[in-house]
């Protein structure tokens, strides 16, 4: 038996999310969790940052983290944990407006990070870790 095997670790891709650009997989199923790498708002179909404001962005991050659920036939209410990572702290309000309106009663665990910078200088990063 392998490594992979006695883990019950499964990579998980899905071309409806943008791919990988460093060595890391868009997704790991472990057992009865998932745990889904930061998603940011790439256009899957050609690796271009959609939308300008934090509430485009936003929307296209989580349409690439639900696509990621939707791999191995997840749904945002699967999700138990967010990490969000924002450029600008002052986003917030709009962020949460547009993160409330996609999860809608789905409300997992959450923690919201200001940081320094994001890749490609998006406004947003998400990631998330979800249960069957």
């Amino acid at each position: 038996m392998n490594e992979r095997e006695t883990m019950n670790r499964r990579v998980i891709t899905t071309d409806r999310a943008p791919l990988p650009i460093g060595p890391y997989s868009q997704a790991i199923a472990a057992g009865e969790l998932l745990f889904i790498s930061g998603q940011i708002p790439l256009d899957p179909a050609d690796g271009n940052i959609e939308g300008s404001t934090i509430g485009e962005q936003a929307h296209r991050a989580l349409e690439n983290l639900f696509a990621v659920l939707s791999a191995d036939r997840l749904t945002c209410e699967n999700i138990v944990k967010t990490t969000v990572f924002l450029a600008d702290i002052t986003d917030f309000p709009e962020f949460n407006r547009i993160y409330e309106a996609m999860l809608g009663e789905a409300r997992p665990a959450r923690s919201v990070v200001a940081v320094a910078g994001l890749p490609k200088g998006v406004r947003v990063e998400i990631e998330a870790i979800a249960c069957r």
